[in-house]
């Protein structure tokens, strides 16, 4: 894998964490005080948050498409988990298994080499 790819990678993880608790956090602080009280100003900010988070993390996924040459189906499992609430910590989970396979192919790769 070069550096390309494990940076857009890298960057992808980094953003499906925040994505994934902006949504819940839309949901019950949002929604659910607006719905329940008279507290509703929270909904513009966090949906703002969410709509921000959920295009970065969009754009992110289409980069590691291009450079790592994912199959279709990958990246449609990675955008529905972005739909799901809780589902980026699932994805993040799979990509930082990803990341750690691929250090030990390019170290294994690096020890034949030597």
């Amino acid at each position: 894998m070069d550096i390309k790819t494990a940076s857009a990678l890298h960057r992808l993880r980094l953003i499906s964490v925040p994505e994934a608790l902006s949504f819940p956090a839309l949901l019950i602080f949002g929604s659910l005080l607006k719905r329940t009280t008279d507290i509703d100003y929270l909904m513009m900010p966090l949906g703002i948050l969410h709509g921000i988070l959920f295009v970065i993390y969009a754009l992110f996924l289409l980069d590691v498409w291009n450079k790592a040459k994912w199959p279709l189906k990958k990246v449609a499992l990675f955008f529905l988990l972005a739909l799901v609430p809780f589902g980026g910590l699932y994805g993040d989970k799979l990509l930082k298994r990803d990341e750690t396979d691929s250090v030990i192919a390019a170290r294994a790769r690096q020890a034949a080499d030597a």
